[in-house]
C-alpha cells in the first residue's frame, strides 16, 4: 500500500467540463487517496447540482468551461 500524502493542489471552485464537449461540474474538496495514488475530489455537476467522487487526474485533463 503505497504512503498516504497531503493532497495536491485542486482547482476548487473552478469550473470545468468532462472533456471538450461534455456536462459542466464544479471542482471541490479532495476526499480521499487511492491505492494508485490518485486522489477523489467531490464535484458537483452544474445543471442539476448532483454531486460524485471524481479522479484528481482527470480534473486536471478536463478543459475548464466557457
Amino acid at each position: 500500500m503505497p504512503e498516504l500524502s497531503a493532497p495536491p493542489y485542486i482547482p476548487v471552485g473552478k469550473i470545468k467540463t468532462f472533456g471538450y464537449v461534455g456536462e459542466k461540474y464544479e471542482v471541490g474538496q479532495a476526499l480521499r487517496q487511492v491505492e494508485d495514488g490518485d486522489w477523489l475530489v467531490k464535484i458537483k455537476l452544474v445543471t442539476t447540482g448532483e454531486t460524485a467522487e471524481y479522479r484528481l487526474t482527470h480534473i486536471l485533463d478536463d478543459p475548464e468551461a466557457n
